[in-house]
């Protein structure tokens, strides 16, 4: 892991079609600290994550999985990722489930909770973490089918799983989002992916209050560049090549830092934490 302040480059430029394989960057980003122990924070816990194939959701996913929890991810396409993920989070003793499907649908939303349910009979913490991006130069350029995407991806399939997980989820649960630094200080080349992980934060914020009363807590987690298949996928290949390196530690972040941060906010270590979002982000002062 390259630390703040190397001036090396960070990586070699390298470009993928969309969605991307983690299986195909270099280098691969870190999922795990296999030396780092589990302690049981989820022992016998349900989790969901959404994308949870690669990236951020398969960090989140493997660490759920080593602190105690069946894990079952959510994902659109990359077989081999999914298979990968649910390999690894077997080795720590998780039930895994992994399921293909496209989260822009309802229907499929429901679908895929239904599943769960089925074989889990309930869900403990629910983490919608999938999302997609793609730049334009200015905003004459988004057109409304990627508009339409890129909100039914990141923002209706929030409240479509949320709305059909909540039937199954009891007092001492735990939703937990994943926005963006773009929510706070927004992005030139990406005013719709901005836009919608603003309406996250709010979604967060309203959703936690109107929970209370059931005894579930909604948190989420705000993570600045992270070495994810989203870049490469998303990004030209001399961009690649530098991202992240704006941030003050110079560098993007691994995936597994911020799982921990989902760790923290799924767990009773943060019992009295709702509402709030968490900023993993290399150093950027957000005001959030």
């Amino acid at each position: 892991m390259q630390k703040s302040g190397d001036s090396k480059p960070l990586r070699k430029p390298q470009h993928q079609h969309k969605p991307g394989q983690q299986s195909k960057m270099d280098p691969q980003p870190v999922s795990d600290r296999a030396e780092i122990k589990g302690t049981g924070k989820l022992k016998g816990k349900i989790a969901v994550v959404t994308g949870g194939d690669s990236g951020i959701g398969r960090a989140v996913s493997i660490l759920f999985a080593k602190e105690g929890a069946n894990v079952a991810i959510i994902y659109v396409s990359e077989k081999n990722d999914a298979e990968e993920t649910g390999k690894i989070a077997k080795q720590y003793g998780s039930d895994f489930l992994a399921i293909e499907t496209d989260l822009s649908k309802e229907k499929n939303c429901i679908a895929a909770v239904s599943k769960i349910v089925k074989k889990f009979g309930r869900i403990d913490v629910l983490v919608n973490n999938a999302a997609t991006h793609t730049e334009q130069e200015k905003l004459e350029d988004i057109s409304t089918k990627q508009l339409m995407q890129t909100f039914s991806t990141n923002v209706f399939s929030m409240f479509w799983i949320t709305k059909a997980a909540l039937p199954y989820m009891k007092n001492g649960g735990a939703i937990i989002n994943t926005t963006s630094v773009t929510a706070y200080r927004g992005s030139d080349k990406l005013i719709d992916y901005a836009s919608t992980k603003s309406a996250i934060v709010g979604f967060t914020r309203s959703l936690s209050s109107n929970l209370i009363a059931r005894g579930i807590r909604v948190n989420a987690v705000a993570p600045g560049p992270i070495w994810t298949p989203l870049v490469p996928s998303s990004f030209p290949a001399k961009k690649v090549a530098k991202f992240g390196s704006e941030v003050p530690m110079k560098r993007a972040g691994e995936p597994v830092e911020v799982a921990t941060c989902f760790l923290f906010l799924a767990s009773d270590d943060a019992s009295y934490i709702t509402g709030q979002v968490l900023h993993p982000n290399g150093g950027e002062i957000i005001n959030g």
